[in-house]
């Protein structure tokens, strides 16, 4: 007699995976700001791009959020703890970014957002996720290529952000759960 088949598995990561290993990724890796040591100045410079780099589109990408909440406050709830962890990411990278993870977001919006950021959300919830999707993509896909070129420490860093990055694709894209 032939046992019955079981439910297929569910492909990928479940979202209570990613955002239970996505901040111990980044707690083990040890966000500091340092750097791995190694003779002193070398890869300095290069690394110092790097890093003031992924800093500075960390608090875009902060921005970016700010101004779809701000557009579309249904979605705060949702796109808060996402904003949250960028700005921690901004912070562990030297960001100078002022505003507090439990900073109110719209009123961060109507601060730091762009006029063209603002302009730039779409109007509605989906194209307005998948937009954010987009951007986080991308830019977990830049801190991706640049890894082999910078010195240890930062390179672990941007490995964990990155993967944070990708972690938030997967929730901006997933329906609700």
């Amino acid at each position: 007699m032939p046992f019955p088949s079981s439910p297929p598995a569910r492909s990928g990561p479940r979202r209570r995976s990613l955002l239970a290993v996505a901040p111990a990724a980044l707690a083990l890796t040890g966000c500091t700001g340092g750097d791995s040591g190694g003779p002193a100045g070398e890869g300095r410079p290069a690394a110092d791009r790097a890093r003031a780099r992924a800093a500075r589109d960390s608090e875009a990408l902060v921005e970016r959020y700010d101004a779809v909440i701000a557009a579309r406050p249904g979605l705060a709830g949702r796109l808060r703890p996402l904003r949250e962890e960028t700005v921690r990411h901004a912070r562990a990278l030297g960001g100078g970014r002022k505003a507090s993870p439990s900073a109110s977001p719209s009123a961060s919006a109507s601060s730091s957002a762009t006029p063209s950021a603002s302009a730039a959300v779409p109007g509605n919830d989906k194209d307005a996720l998948a937009g954010l999707a987009a951007a986080e993509k991308e830019l977990a896909d830049r801190r991706a290529r640049v890894l082999g070129g910078v010195p240890g420490e930062l390179a672990r860093l941007l490995a964990s952000v990155a993967a944070a990055g990708a972690a938030h694709v997967y929730l901006l894209t997933e329906g609700d759960a």
